[in-house]
């Protein structure tokens, strides 16, 4: 690309957009002064392997001025995340991490699991890397603790307690058995255990224990014991590092082989709580400084950052430009978020040091997970696949009530999607899915290759053997592998669809029970992603499909109008708000349609309710 004017750039904050020659969008960059910034990119002895990489496919610019360096920081990430181009560091999996919420304005608070922090004066405790360690945690406090499980809207439409007062899991606050003090010291205990200070609750529940042993009351003192077992359980996989408390996150930094590494430790009330890893490939060390500003701006998109923010060192001004004025509309952005003050700030002590080499460890153990073998070899291992499936297609059905009954097909090649080789199916019409898939396939067979290295299906056991059947039957069984994806399963064995779970099982042909793949990794969260892509895709037609066929039969109402006529009328205009807008002659391009009938199928549509 041609360096730009400098008259065409203005000196104001802003954002701006390199893009290809084909109108797509490859990097997003912010600025507090566009002109220098932009300028700078076209200065060799400043260009990165990757800035010359994208500089040789960009054959664009737009330039979006904004009036402070905190509005280009909040639309640099909007940009980012909509567009995800191609040279901007982007983290992908950013939506595995889980909070507990207790909402302390209601009498009898509700410990919740949620995946966005709502400013809405809850407390939140977390995060939480693995939602299955955290459903276990949220199983155990209700068990030791007694909460009420059910929502407000249940609590108050409850006329006699639940399942779990009879099994001593929680007091029926619904029903008044509690009050609302007693119910708010069992709410402390919790938070305590949240907020990690489970020394001094473990020494007052032991004394409790043995008060109620010498009075006799060994019903109270069982339930303290198992509170103290459930408390010791939760904390036993903390590591004190911090004495005095105190709550941060800590990023470390893994120069790998073929990219850089990224870990982040969580340290809650003195103690490392959880941590994880990212890998990013075709990075160098020079790409840091953007890889860290980068990194802290999405990680905090979906939930509130602590007080304090250590990275392995501040980027200087020679290594990243204008980095000062990055880390004070950083600090301001984030506080925001945590609706208190927020520090960026390097190690000032062993402590600190210590800190970062943990995270560092979870950063080098994610790269040399990525560097063993790229995410479609590991597909291919945990799925049983003959060769890595470089081409993925995923369908979906959607319907309503068995009518406007619509197959998705999405495709993903070499872990992007291809938009292009999207497609919807008209299947016949039938409540039973088992029978629209088996249907699809029959379809797709009769469209021809290419054909897919894998072929996922949303669905359970069932789904996967319509797709199977169809296949034998056309004598195709093994043309390609199939497998499916289903939401996992609660307590009373349906799928739960609840905010914070992402334990989805795998199924494969010839295998009873579900993969074992681990919950987090990359290998499920990239197939958890084609599922959602193929269920957007196919809810999308589906519902336009839907629309269409209610308004015709709006328009079939109309005197005058029948299947013949709606049909042509569609063919025409597309749409009934396209019909409104037109003029009589444009209808009487419609055969079968007069001037006195247009008019009057004119004035008619103009009073039609959409």
């Amino acid at each position: 690309m041609e360096k730009p004017e400098p008259q065409g750039l203005p000196l104001a904050p802003g954002v701006y957009l390199y893009k290809d020659e084909r109108g797509r969008i490859i990097y997003v960059g912010k600025a507090r002064v566009l002109r220098r910034r932009v300028l700078s990119y076209f200065h060799a002895d400043r260009q990165t392997a990757k800035t010359r990489a994208m500089l040789g496919h960009a054959r664009g610019l737009d330039i979006i001025a904004t009036t402070t360096e905190k509005e280009a920081l909040l639309l640099e990430a909007s940009l980012i995340k909509k567009h995800r181009p191609r040279y901007n560091i982007v983290l992908r999996d950013d939506k595995q991490y889980v909070l507990f919420r207790l909402n302390m304005k209601h009498p009898f608070p509700r410990l919740e699991i949620v995946r966005n922090a709502r400013r809405d004066g809850a407390r939140l405790f977390g995060p939480f890397t693995s939602t299955l360690s955290a459903r276990e945690t949220w199983k155990l406090l209700h068990r030791a603790f007694g909460l009420r499980r059910c929502s407000d809207r249940a609590m108050k439409n409850r006329v006699r307690p639940c399942l779990y007062h009879h099994m001593g899991q929680c007091p029926a606050p619904c029903l008044g058995l509690i009050s609302p003090d007693d119910y708010r010291q069992t709410v402390r205990k919790v938070c305590e255990l949240l907020e990690g200070r489970a020394e001094a609750l473990l020494s007052r529940l032991r004394e409790d224990m043995g008060r109620a042993a010498e009075a006799l009351e060994f019903e109270k003192a069982a339930i303290l014991r198992d509170q103290i077992q459930a408390v010791e359980r939760t904390v036993e996989r903390q590591a004190a590092i911090m004495p005095g408390g105190g709550d941060m996150d800590a990023v470390g930094l893994f120069p790998a082989e073929k990219g850089l590494a990224v870990g982040i430790a969580f340290v809650r009330n003195g103690a490392v709580t959880d941590g994880r890893g990212f890998y990013f490939s075709g990075l160098d060390f020079e790409d840091a400084p953007e890889l860290l500003w980068s990194f802290l701006s999405q990680f905090y998109a979906a939930f509130p950052p602590p007080a304090r923010v250590l990275l392995p060192w501040l980027p200087l001004p020679g290594m990243a430009e204008e980095a000062g004025s990055e880390r004070e509309i950083m600090e301001e952005v984030l506080g925001e978020k945590r609706g208190g003050a927020v520090r960026i700030v390097a190690p000032q002590n062993a402590r600190d040091n210590q800190l970062v080499d943990i995270a560092a460890a979870n950063a080098r153990a994610e790269a040399s997970l990525r560097q063993t073998c790229s995410l479609t070899d590991m597909l291919a291992r945990e799925l049983r696949l003959p060769t890595p499936p470089r081409r993925i297609e995923c369908v979906d059905v959607s319907h309503t009530g068995g009518r406007e009954t619509r197959a998705g097909l999405v495709v993903f090649e070499d872990e992007r999607p291809a938009r292009g080789q999207y497609r919807v199916y008209a299947v016949p019409d039938s409540g039973d899915d088992y029978a629209a898939l088996h249907a699809w396939t029959e379809r797709r067979l009769k469209s021809g290759p290419p054909w897919p290295e894998l072929l996922l299906v949303d669905g359970g056991r069932g789904q996967l053997a319509a797709v199977r059947r169809a296949l034998a039957e056309a004598g195709m069984e093994n043309l390609f592998p199939v497998a499916a994806i289903a939401k996992a399963r609660d307590g009373e064995g349906r799928a739960d669809r609840r905010a914070g779970n992402t334990g989805d099982r795998i199924f494969i042909p010839g295998r009873a029970n579900p993969l074992p793949l681990r919950e987090g990794g990359p290998e499920l969260l990239f197939l958890q992603h084609v599922r959602d892509t193929a269920h957007r895709f196919v809810i999308g037609r589906h519902r336009k499909a839907h629309r269409s066929a209610a308004l015709s039969g709006e328009l079939m109402r109309l005197p005058g109008i029948g299947p013949v006529t709606a049909r042509l009328l569609w063919e025409k205009f597309a749409s009934i708000e396209a019909m409104r807008s037109a003029g009589v002659e444009d209808l009487l391009t419609v055969p079968g349609i007069g001037k006195a009938k247009a008019e009057g199928l004119l004035q008619r549509l103009r009073k039609l309710q959409l």
